[in-house]
């Protein structure tokens, strides 16, 4: 199906869920786009808690994912456009992710600390 410029432009969102593999984005002219979440490695490596928190940028032109940092346009998913995020950005941020994450095998518990 051929898209013209203009209507890649007017496409808006008007619903967004995500699943263990694919992103899928209901356009308020009826499209339904499906795309791997391979796609997007922020979404892929993130919670289910994360991927539910998103909304919409610029009244549905995008979604934005908050604690991700994650934001694709409406624009490129119609294009086909995976993220163009460089890998050594993507180590970036997948490292400082791990490093923010508390470990909670070695924190101590009440009943450890009490033991001194």
């Amino acid at each position: 199906m051929p898209t013209s410029t203009s209507d890649l432009l007017a496409a808006r969102a008007v619903d967004v869920k995500v699943t263990n593999d694919e992103l899928t984005v209901q356009l308020e002219d009826g499209r339904t786009l499906a795309v791997p979440l391979v796609w997007y490695p922020r979404l892929l490596h993130g919670s289910k808690r994360e991927r539910a928190r998103w909304r919409f940028i610029g009244r549905g032109v995008g979604i934005h994912w908050p604690s991700l940092d994650e934001d694709i346009s409406v624009e490129g998913l119609l294009a086909g456009r995976r993220s163009a995020e460089s890998q050594e950005s993507l180590k970036r941020w997948f490292e400082a992710r791990m490093s923010a994450r508390p470990n909670k095998r070695i924190q101590p518990t009440a009943r450890r600390a009490r033991r001194g």
